[in-house]
Formats: C-alpha cells, sequence, structure tokens
C-alpha cells in the first residue's frame, strides 16, 4: 500500500485546472487516475506557454500521478470504450459545463446504471440552479462575479485586477472534490451506495468569503452600507468604476490601528511580514521593537477620533524602526521572542527552499519532454501509508491502448477503436 487510497480508481473526464487538480490530489493519496481525453486533448496542455506539443508547465504540475487515454466520445464506440472502463472505477470526476456530460454519454444517470456503486463528482461554474446554471466558467470570471476581484482594490488600466499569482478558486474547487468524494466513499462503505456529488466555483469563492458574508441584520458592516446606501446615489451620479472602487476599498480597509501588527515591513536590505492577531502577541512585538503602544491601557478609547491620528503616526514610527536593521537581524529577535514573523520572497525560489524540500514539498520527476523537473509533491503526510508522487503527467494517450487492454478489449478490438478514431494514442 502506498496510499490511504490504494485500490480505488478514478476516472476523470476533466480539463484546465479545477478538475485536473483533483485527480493530481487523489493520485498522491494512493489512487489510479486515469485521465480521459478528447482527439484534442485537455486544452491546458497547450496553456500557460507551452514548451513542447501539447506540453506546458502548467498543465504538468496539475496532471502528474496520471495515465491517459484519448477517446472520441462523440463516437458510439468511443462512448461504449469509456463506460467499459466504468465498470470497476469508483469515482468519476468531470468539470464540463452542465449539459456537456449526457451529450457525451458521461452524466451521472447514465454510469450510475453501468455502475450503482459509482461516486460521481461534477464541479460547475455556478452551480446546476438558478439564471447561471448552465455558463461556462473560469477563475477569473468567479474572482468577478464573486467580488474578490473588487475587494483586492488593485487597479489595471481603470478595470480591477484579478489575482494572477495562483487561480486560487479552481484549487479551492478541486480541494472540495477530494474531500467529498472521500466522505462519499466512507459513506459507500458503510452503505454499499454511490452518489452524485456537485460543487462549483462559487461555492468554493463563496467559501473562502465567508469571514466576509457573515451578515448580521440591523448592524450591517461598514463595507455593506456603503453598498446598500451609498453605492446607487454615487452609480446614479455617474463615477467610473475606478472611482467606485477606490471608495468602496476606503469603506473595506481596516483601521491603522491593527496593520502594525499585521503586515509587511521594510528591513535594512528586504522585506519581513509580521502577524500578531492576539494582543499578547502585539504587546511582545511592541516590547521587541521598543516603542510603546497605548492603546493597550483599559481606558483607551479605540473609537475617539484622535485614536486614528494616534495609530497613523505609531504606524510611520514603527516603520522608521524597523528599516534600522537588517532582516535576519529582525527575524533572530522576533523568533526569539516568540513573535510570528517570516521574510518575504518571490514564488521563483520557493523550490530552493531548504523548510520546502526538508518537508518532502519539492519533488524530482523524469518528464518526457521536460527531462529532469522540479514540482510541488503531496501537501500532505501520513504515518502508516506515505503519499507518493508515482509517475509524471503523461503524453496525450501514452497509455490508451495499455488501459484498453486493462478493461478487457482484444488487441483486434483495439485496433479497430484506433483505426475509426474513437480511440487515439
Amino acid at each position: 500500500m502506498t496510499g490511504p487510497l490504494d485500490g480505488v480508481k478514478v476516472i476523470e473526464f476533466t480539463e484546465i485546472i479545477a478538475g485536473p487538480v483533483s485527480g493530481v490530489m487523489l493520485s498522491d493519496l494512493g489512487a489510479e487516475v486515469i485521465k480521459v481525453e478528447p482527439p484534442w486533448g485537455d486544452p491546458w496542455r497547450d496553456g500557460g506557454g507551452p514548451f513542447a506539443e501539447h506540453e506546458s508547465r502548467p498543465f504538468i504540475a496539475v496532471n502528474r500521478g496520471k495515465r491517459s487515454i484519448q477517446l472520441d466520445l462523440t463516437k458510439d464506440d468511443g462512448r461504449a470504450a469509456a463506460h467499459r472502463l466504468i465498470e470497476d472505477a469508483d469515482i468519476v470526476v468531470t468539470n464540463h459545463r452542465p449539459d456537456v456530460p449526457a451529450k457525451l454519454g458521461i452524466d451521472y444517470e447514465t454510469l450510475s446504471v453501468i455502475n450503482p456503486r459509482i461516486i460521481y463528482a461534477e464541479a460547475s461554474a455556478y452551480g446546476l440552479k438558478g439564471p447561471y446554471a448552465g455558463g461556462p466558467g473560469y477563475d477569473v470570471l468567479a474572482q468577478s462575479f464573486s467580488g474578490i476581484m473588487s475587494a483586492e482594490g488593485i487597479m489595471w488600466r481603470e478595470v480591477p485586477r484579478m489575482i494572477r499569482t495562483t487561480p486560487f478558486v479552481d484549487f479551492a474547487t478541486g480541494y472540495s472534490i477530494v474531500q467529498s468524494v472521500c466522505a462519499a466513499l466512507y459513506f459507500r462503505e458503510k452503505s454499499g451506495r454511490g452518489q452524485k456529488i456537485g460543487t462549483s466555483l462559487l461555492a468554493n469563492a463563496m467559501t473562502t468569503l465567508s469571514g466576509h458574508l457573515a451578515r448580521t441584520p440591523g448592524s450591517p458592516t461598514k463595507p455593506q452600507q456603503w453598498y446598500d446606501e451609498d453605492l446607487p446615489l454615487l452609480q446614479e451620479a455617474g463615477l467610473s468604476y475606478a472611482e467606485l472602487n477606490d471608495l468602496y476599498n476606503d469603506a473595506r480597509w481596516w483601521p491603522s490601528a491593527m496593520l502594525i501588527y499585521y503586515r509587511p515591513y521594510q528591513t535594512a536590505e528586504g522585506l519581513i511580514a509580521v502577524a500578531c492577531l492576539s494582543d499578547p502577541l502585539r504587546k511582545r512585538m511592541a516590547d521587541c521593537v521598543g516603542f510603546e503602544d497605548r492603546r493597550f491601557q483599559p481606558d483607551y478609547d479605540l473609537e475617539a477620533p484622535e485614536s486614528v491620528e494616534f495609530a497613523d503616526d505609531l504606524l510611520l514610527r514603527v516603520e522608521e524602526l524597523i528599516i534600522k536593521k537588517t532582516s535576519d537581524e529582525w527575524l533572530r529577535l522576533f523568533h526569539e521572542a516568540g513573535v510570528p514573523a517570516m521574510p518575504v520572497h518571490f514564488v521563483e525560489g520557493l523550490l530552493d527552499e531548504e523548510q520546502a524540500q526538508a518537508n518532502g514539498l519539492v519533488i524530482e520527476q523524469e518528464h518526457y519532454a521536460g527531462g529532469k523537473m522540479q514540482l510541488v509533491g503531496p501537501n500532505a503526510n501520513f504515518s502508516d501509508t506515505p503519499l507518493e508522487a508515482v509517475r509524471p503527467s503523461p503524453a496525450l494517450g501514452e497509455h490508451t491502448t495499455e488501459i484498453l487492454a486493462e478493461a478487457g478489449f482484444s488487441a483486434a478490438e483495439i485496433a479497430a477503436l484506433l483505426e475509426s478514431g474513437a480511440a487515439l494514442g
């Protein structure tokens, strides 16, 4: 046994990011994952700047651990081959538009007749009900519709800029699929029944925003009050989106009282970040840096008008103090005092970080097109069932013949499928 899901078979009808993320995680957990690709392959093979034909680094990162079979599901024989794979499968994952699976014969209603124990996870853009139920979805659309993009407050050419470092709504949706199918596997062990699971980019975007979306009737937050009362008037007055976004983020911005203790700082030669979310930690930081914050006094009125000016002045004072020492000096002082602090890095250096390597988060795999590659490895450690990145991402249709043979197709049947174009590879 190489992982807790050893013996579990996953058939993945997915593309781009959210669905493939779930597949790579299930593979890390020990499942056998078969990626079913159309004749043209997963479009993400050519996304993010391909460095070889049908191979891009973003695709490789979220498709390692899988085998690839090419099937044309618009052909009867291609669908029949896919159905044969379902007979002994445990999990199916799809992230097509809601109307697509039925057209291709891979919807839950069809597959659950073939295998009543199948666990079918479907990720849509906005859910299966409501005015946008059938729409296509991508991370940038989830960011825009959910308000995440506006709330970040970073403008570019008079419009909000998406969070571009990582498609985090896609990744959150992939994690949700994994969580859900593992729960469904446990239920199936008790009941013997499979089931259909639905999640969406919208659902997971809202989950990440749950702290901001906790509404108390009769006691609105400042940004909620701005949204309800000011925004309609400002829109009627014809303000541009850039102007509205500035005012919105003024309403959302935390008072600087707490920002002193939870933010990055410039040091003598670099940057560090501190994270003190309790008064004991804040007092440790104040002692370590050498400033007095009288707001800790029991009788101090944080709502008093002078408190804003005091907080602004104190913030400048703290910045002046921290810039006098190097990052290493501050990190040593903060860590000795028990103040949470870390250096600010660039993403490109993370694979070389000793901390990441020591915890098995950096792996090396030999890829047929990329050669020896460093990638992010499994993100959890199991004491009894260690996780393993079993193989690099597959070439398009690399395992078509192998998978069909395992499914019981004879050499003649496989040849016929390849000849007809129902299977490729």
